[in-house]
């Protein structure tokens, strides 16, 4: 690549390669396809894995734990001597990536500079600076806010506000409807704009460059999803944003595609040639609201059967872990102060339910027959699923969870009103205490796999 100026390159998703005066670093490097179990590439792409393997960097930078953020899968293609940086409050991560063979492994603070060449790297404050963070990057005389996924408060805003001029804002274009599509009957379809707040920070921010960032992905072919998780288009980001900013440029980064950034303006640059894409690569997000959801039966019949073990954990799973697991959460909502019926409904491949019921009293649960009492909380999921969170460490966006989903007696459905989706006895049992299970998992084959490859 051309080392005048800062080149930018998009890998895939919130990974990017930027390169000045001879140094490259990269972030959230995701080197998958699908990543995150179901998260297919959009466009579509395909990488060149003997090519990565023979990438240096000079450093990479993690904002997140998030599986979608942070691969030991995809890391594992790097070399071991590569410094990370890595955003994470947990240290079991930075243990799992260490035994992975990483020996320069750092843990990075908010506001704290961090530099590498040409570059300085800083951490900045997210809304929820428990889980994530973003970067600023300065090189070439550029001054670049990489916001990665994160939501922006006020107080952080007016100290990113005076930080600038930016000379590009690397900003997540998608809202993601995580939270509604798992119960689509409860939530009304949210309109296809680009937040009003966003507009206002970028207003705020008023960089010259504004790229539409994260969310570089669809769900299966097949999945509902694809028409109710995703309700801005790049048509409609650069319409809204290019009128909120009359004065900036907005550019789309497909994967592979890279820029020079420089005080004249953006210049087309070499791109990744590890990053291949994949057919038309000038394609769009669209957005049907709820898009009419299929029954969980259905959706569970896109997925191959559990083997014979496989099965059985997730029938013990059912029948005494839950139970178990349960008194060990921490309590939900005002909803769950007074005792519940709560049906869950586990869907086998061939779309058919085997129906558990449980009592829920404080951090009480016991299995209890279906005419226990009226039903207080509903839940359903694929078995294959429920086994890949178990098993896999799979995360909630991709196991097709279905909350609530059905007409309760009067008094619940008004008392229903106190209670949030999240406060799901299942969502909290899977994924209330735990860190870092899909990494675990992925660590756990990976190691497997090194331990069978030695003579």
């Amino acid at each position: 690549m051309d080392t005048a100026g800062l080149t930018i390159a998009r890998i895939l998703h919130a990974g990017y390669v930027f390169e000045c005066e001879g140094s490259r670093i990269a972030f959230d490097t995701i080197f998958e396809n699908p990543f995150s179990r179901n998260c297919h590439a959009f466009p579509d792409v395909r990488f060149d894995l003997d090519a990565i393997r023979r990438q240096r960097f000079d450093a990479v930078f993690i904002s997140h734990f998030h599986d979608d953020h942070c691969s030991l899968e995809s890391l594992d293609l790097l070399e071991r001597t590569t410094p990370l940086y890595i955003y994470c409050q947990f240290d079991a991560l930075f243990e799992m990536v260490r035994q992975l063979g990483f020996t320069r492994v750092h843990a990075l603070a908010l506001d704290r500079v961090v530099e590498v060449g040409p570059f300085t790297v800083t951490p900045r404050e997210a809304m929820d600076r428990e889980v994530d963070s973003m970067f600023q990057v300065r090189a070439a005389g550029m001054n670049v806010l990489n916001v990665v996924d994160s939501w922006i408060d006020d107080d952080t805003l007016g100290q990113l506000a005076g930080l600038g001029p930016w000379d590009m804002v690397l900003w997540p274009f998608q809202t993601m409807r995580e939270l509604e599509v798992l119960a689509p009957s409860r939530h009304a379809a949210a309109p296809p704009g680009v937040p009003a707040e966003w507009l206002d920070q970028l207003r705020a921010l008023a960089p010259r460059h504004v790229v539409p960032s994260s969310c570089q992905f669809l769900q299966e072919p097949w999945s509902w999803y694809n028409r109710a998780f995703f309700p801005i288009s790049y048509a409609r980001f650069a319409q809204e944003v290019g009128a909120a900013l009359p004065d900036a440029r907005i550019v789309r980064l497909d994967p592979s595609v890279a820029v020079r950034l420089d005080a004249a303006g953006l210049h087309p640059a070499p791109p990744l040639a590890w990053v291949i894409p994949v057919g038309e690569q000038d394609v769009d997000y669209a957005y049907e609201g709820n898009a009419a959801p299929p029954s969980t039966g259905e959706i569970a019949r896109h997925f191959a059967p559990l083997g014979a073990q496989e099965q059985a954990r997730v029938m013990e799973y059912c029948r005494r872990g839950l139970v178990t697991k349960y008194r060990d959460t921490e309590a939900g909502s005002a909803y769950f102060d007074r005792p519940r019926i709560w049906r869950l409904s586990v869907f086998d491949h061939a779309g058919q339910p085997s129906h558990y019921h449980y009592r829920l009293d404080g951090e009480d649960a016991a299995l209890v027959d279906a005419t226990a009492g009226p039903l207080g909380w509903s839940t359903e999921i694929p078995a294959a699923k429920l086994y890949a969170a178990l098993a896999l460490g799979e995360s909630l966006t991709s196991m097709y969870m279905r909350i609530n989903d059905v007409q309760f007696e009067p008094a619940v459905e008004r008392e229903l009103q106190e209670a949030d989706v999240i406060d799901d006895p299942l969502i909290r049992c899977l994924f209330g205490d735990t860190f870092g299970a899909y990494q675990a998992a992925q660590l756990r084959r990976l190691l497997a796999r090194d331990l069978s490859a030695r003579p």
